[in-house]
């Protein structure tokens, strides 16, 4: 599906108030066989409660806290492997890109287009990315306001690209925290006039650990998805794995993929109940 026919399939729903829009998957594509179980997986429930989903894989993962720490099986594999998915299961995909030059390569095999937080106002970056045609996915930086991202999106529009969304993933507190504004998502939706996604895992990191390995807070992913929701996000982004302790890229913050359907469950409860309102 083209961008636009992505943004239609993603949005309405959450529109009307009744559900809400899940991009969930690894941290980053480890194989073949890993990435459609955790896309069969996922798609099963989300079928079933009738929730949009985009399948989430990092093909390479460039922001490293050390040298040695893993980045990928290879571009052009994983690139592949994200397309077997969305062609498998017949859903959109969506992978993170580092620079204007990964771009164009990646949207061959994606539909959406993810900015890094730590290069959301990196300007040849965007324009690259809205160049595709593709969906454009931007997280808010660590050391943004919501107040700021209007900036970011207009960077998108403004090259003729208008299937954009920002998603917010915390905001450092201190060295070694990350805090969640609940304020941020009513203020990026009115002033972004996009949809606002939070991503529960990533906002639950402790970042710069004397061994170099973030670390992270997954018992809170609940409380952090049923405040979001409550508060109106229209997506939640979340990464999962089927034992996360095994997982080679932000173990220590994913969500164990049994655990997946009965938080799906709760927080679609929620939403329909704010929707009574």
């Amino acid at each position: 599906m083209n961008a636009n026919e992505l943004l239609q399939y993603l949005t309405p729903a959450a529109a009307k108030g009744s559900t809400f829009f899940l991009l969930a998957g690894p941290c980053v594509i480890e194989g073949e066989k890993m990435a459609l179980d955790i896309a069969e997986d996922i798609l099963r429930t989300t079928s079933e409660l009738g929730i949009p989903y985009v399948f989430k894989g990092s093909y390479r993962k460039a922001n490293r806290s050390r040298l040695d720490s893993f980045q990928g099986i290879g571009d052009e594999k994983a690139l592949r492997i994200l397309a077997k998915v969305r062609e498998t299961f017949g859903i959109p995909v969506v992978t993170d890109i580092h620079l204007p030059a990964e771009a164009a390569i990646a949207a061959e095999y994606v539909d959406i287009l993810q900015i890094p937080a730590f290069l959301c106002r990196q300007t040849d970056l965007l324009v690259a990315a809205a160049h595709t045609g593709k969906m454009v996915n931007i997280k808010k930086g660590q050391f943004l306001a919501p107040e700021s991202m209007h900036f970011a999106v207009e960077k998108i529009r403004q090259n003729g690209n208008n299937a954009v969304a920002v998603t917010d993933r915390g905001t450092m507190l201190g060295y070694g925290d990350l805090v969640v504004d609940m304020r941020g998502i009513p203020v990026m939706q009115q002033q972004c006039g996009c949809p606002v996604i939070m991503d529960i895992t990533h906002s639950l990191q402790q970042p710069n650990t004397a061994g170099g390995v973030t670390g992270g807070r997954p018992e809170l992913i609940e409380t952090l998805g049923r405040a979001s929701i409550a508060v109106g996000a229209d997506g939640i982004f979340i990464e999962t794995h089927p034992e996360p302790s095994k997982a080679l890229s932000d173990g220590a913050n994913m969500l164990r993929l049994d655990l997946l359907p009965t938080l799906l469950r709760h927080l679609l409860a929620i939403r329909r109940t704010i929707a009574t309102f």
